[in-house]
């Protein structure tokens, strides 16, 4: 199908407890998925989405499409924009100077160090941001991990671990903490009560309804990011 202009990818998708027709964007796939019933036309599936074409412009719009890291590259680090500048050194360090990222090694693979240097970031500084919150409340924290879920920014099992999205990394700091804040209180309630609040605004040294704000208009251009 077009969009603007441009080829968008469809991808038609029929699902046995469909009662009706559902579209949405992926932005990362730069696609739209269309969810039907099991008997639906798809003469008629497709009619319809061509109808939608203004609603996918403006969620292609809303995102910007992907950004792949790389020479030149704006990336966002604890909400400061840094431009990626590939030094061509023969060490491979990745440092933060004035405003730049400077990434050693082949220019080339400076999109993909760069993106290992964000996860090595993340990884560090929110072990041990949870790791302070939970010692300092004697909430039973076991381990702290890292990955790149769409759906959620962190998580909490019964059994106290604790999981993170890395691209909080690129959020500014308070939106970081609140979300430890958030997940450290799931160590003591495994729910999102009133006490669950209580203690997410006992604990938390930002304010959290900044922070799930924040995530609301902006935690999507996150994903944006890849290698």
């Amino acid at each position: 199908m077009l969009a603007d202009g441009a080829a968008i990818p469809l991808v038609v998708l029929r699902h046995g407890r469909a009662r009706r027709m559902k579209l949405r964007f992926d932005e990362l796939g730069d696609r739209a998925l269309l969810t039907i019933p099991p008997r639906a036309s798809l003469p008629h599936a497709l009619d319809w989405v061509r109808a939608q074409r203004e609603w996918i412009e403006g969620q292609r719009g809303r995102n910007g499409g992907l950004v792949v890291l790389g020479e030149g590259t704006l990336v966002p680090f604890e909400g400061m924009p840094l431009r990626i500048v590939a030094t061509g050194a023969r060490t491979r360090q990745v440092r933060v100077e004035n405003g730049d990222l400077l990434v050693g090694g082949p220019a080339d693979l400076a999109g993909v160090r760069v993106l290992r240097w964000l996860k090595a970031q993340a990884r560090t500084a929110l072990a041990s941001e949870t790791q302070a919150l939970a010692a300092r409340h004697a909430l039973p924290l076991r381990n702290v991990a890292i990955g790149d879920p769409r759906a959620r920014w962190g998580s909490c099992s019964v059994d106290g671990n604790i999981r993170y999205s890395w691209r909080l990394i690129m959020a500014p700091a308070h939106v970081r903490l609140a979300t430890v804040a958030h997940e450290v209180a799931h160590l003591q309630h495994m729910h999102h009560g009133p006490d669950f609040h209580a203690l997410v605004r006992a604990i938390s040294p930002v304010c959290p309804d900044a922070a799930r704000a924040w995530l609301r208009t902006e935690g999507r251009g996150l994903h944006r990011y890849t290698a």
